[in-house]
């Protein structure tokens, strides 16, 4: 085939997808993709993936130190929740070419990212609610949306993981609820857990739309249905009236109701320090990533003996199938 001929073959391909994409069908892993589209899947798949796993840091740290038995088995089942979503979502990326060796080795290597936000120190056991309440509350407004994203498999994990990610809010709401309700010490430790873990919450959501190198692409091709400043607005418009509910006031000074527009209007965020932890300069940065390769580490021989377990398996498979 000459390369004309190859230009149209490919015109016509990326035709037809467009046209999936405007029909609202779901592009699965054996369907033709642009080279583009895939690389951008698989960034931000493996990305959320290692935010799952690395996430389960900050709460885990509170295990040991849950103030009863109660809360000690809601943040276990919590943690372990996390774990599963990790690995609904490197499965989901595996379906794009890439191994999860692969995307564990980069992780490793300090080359891949995750959400900036676990780069924070969880000081306290009000912050397990902090996370529960807004960490939490804030990964469902883009998670929900990602439920309807183009890439099917990507879709399908999502659909799983919001419906345990809304119980961790419940979980963590209840949590510092119950700390603002009670002793002068619970309420004064609820309140300054909210004081740190609101503007990092609100980075979350990534920068500015006007600064955002890769919404624009996302969003024509339809893997992410809403921008960041949408699922930043929706998020504080929500978490407003539920600190009010639990008497909690958010740090910010220059919140308040815009009878205008419907929204709530938050002060400036400082991007410079949502920069600075994206490039490895957040309190907790090094310290997540010297655990998870030391867990990494000491989980080799279970996954070795799990190899050696399939091995055999399969070799007895083969000695007893019939010739």
């Amino acid at each position: 085939m000459d390369d004309r001929a190859t230009r149209e073959s490919e015109g016509a391909l990326e035709a037809d997808f467009a046209s999936r994409l405007d029909a609202g069908k779901s592009i699965e892993p054996r369907d033709w993709m642009p080279e583009r589209y895939r690389k951008q899947l698989v960034r931000m798949i493996s990305q959320h993936a290692h935010s799952e796993v690395v996430g389960m840091l900050p709460e885990g740290n509170w295990i040991t130190r849950a103030p009863s038995l109660k809360r000690k088995i809601g943040l276990l089942s919590k943690v372990e929740d996390e774990a599963g979503h990790g690995l609904y979502l490197y499965a989901a990326a595996e379906t794009l070419g890439v191994s999860r060796d692969q995307m564990f080795e980069q992780l490793l290597a300090g080359a891949a990212k995750y959400s900036s936000i676990f780069n924070y120190a969880t000081l306290t056991w009000a912050d397990v609610g902090a996370i529960g309440w807004l960490v939490d509350g804030a990964a469902i407004i883009n998670q929900t949306t990602l439920a309807k994203t183009s890439y099917g498999p990507y879709a399908r994990a999502m659909r799983r993981i919001c419906t345990e990610e809304n119980a961790h809010k419940r979980q963590g709401f209840e949590m510092l609820a119950t700390l603002a309700a009670g002793t002068p010490g619970q309420r004064a430790m609820a309140q300054d857990a909210v004081d740190r873990w609101w503007w990092p919450t609100l980075m979350m959501f990534g920068p500015p739309d006007t600064d955002s190198p890769n919404s624009g692409e996302l969003m024509r091709w339809k893997v992410k249905p809403k921008s960041n400043d949408e699922l930043r607005q929706r998020f504080v418009d929500l978490a407003v009236p539920q600190a009010r509910a639990m008497e909690l006031t958010l740090p910010d000074p220059d919140l308040r109701w815009d009878e205008e527009n419907g929204h709530w209007s938050f002060g400036a965020i400082d991007w410079d320090e949502f920069w600075r932890v994206v490039k490895g300069g957040g309190p907790m940065n090094r310290d997540r990533l010297r655990d998870r390769r030391r867990a990494h580490e000491e989980g080799r021989w279970v996954r070795e003996a799990a190899e050696a377990y399939e091995a055999k398996r399969r070799a007895r498979a083969e000695t007893s199938a019939p010739s």
